[in-house]
């Protein structure tokens, strides 16, 4: 389902058989009940057809695959061996977690400091001209906040911007429905014109 080479998940596409798509391309991730080993989580994602499907991935599959623990074997035309890139990737990224750095990284706003993150955490993606803004909720205190990155930010890992843009609200308890109408206005044509009167 997804590969560490391209970066880039697969999913089944109505119009085209398969969607190939950066975690960039993401629009919603929602855990589904049930199950907590392995976990499965339903993902809305913009597809290259122009619609948005959704598809399921599991936990593996969206936290750990993308640090290349799964690669497998290639061939070393120096040595004519297959050698193992699932270890030497692994061991990479254990080598920069026990450093300090986080493969994925978010402001918590309500906590005021810069928290580790995967995949499993983020809650909604809604992609604008340069920036993506990303709303996560916070594994330490379960709050919402919204950033605003760049797709490498989120594509590739151990990629921290060097700034982000923070949204500074506290989101209530009804944050879901509060982050549905902000993905709305981002879109309409709304926003647009606020946002090029404010320039």
């Amino acid at each position: 389902m997804y590969d560490a080479l391209t970066t880039r998940y697969s999913f089944a596409c109505p119009a085209h058989g398969e969607a190939r798509v950066t975690l960039s391309a993401f629009r919603r991730v929602e855990r589904l009940p049930g199950a907590a080993h392995p976990a499965l989580y339903r993902v809305t994602f913009a597809c290259g057809c122009g619609d948005e499907h959704v598809g399921l991935v599991s936990h593996d599959e969206l936290d750990w695959a993308p640090l290349g623990l799964a690669v497998g074997t290639f061939l070393n035309l120096m040595t004519a061996r297959l050698d193992d890139v699932a270890r030497e990737l692994g061991e990479l990224a254990a080598r920069r977690i026990e450093a300090g750095e986080w493969p994925w990284s978010f402001f918590c706003y309500p906590e005021e400091q810069p928290r580790p993150v995967f995949p499993s955490s983020f809650f909604l993606l809604a992609p604008g001209d340069r920036r993506l803004g990303l709303a996560v909720r916070c594994p330490a205190c379960a709050k919402l906040s919204v950033n605003l990155v760049s797709r490498e930010h989120v594509d590739v890992p151990f990629h921290n911007d060097r700034q982000i843009g923070v949204v500074r609200h506290v989101f209530a308890d009804d944050a879901e429905r509060a982050l549905e109408e902000f993905r709305a206005e981002l879109y309409s044509a709304c926003f647009d014109a606020r946002r090029l009167g404010l320039d």
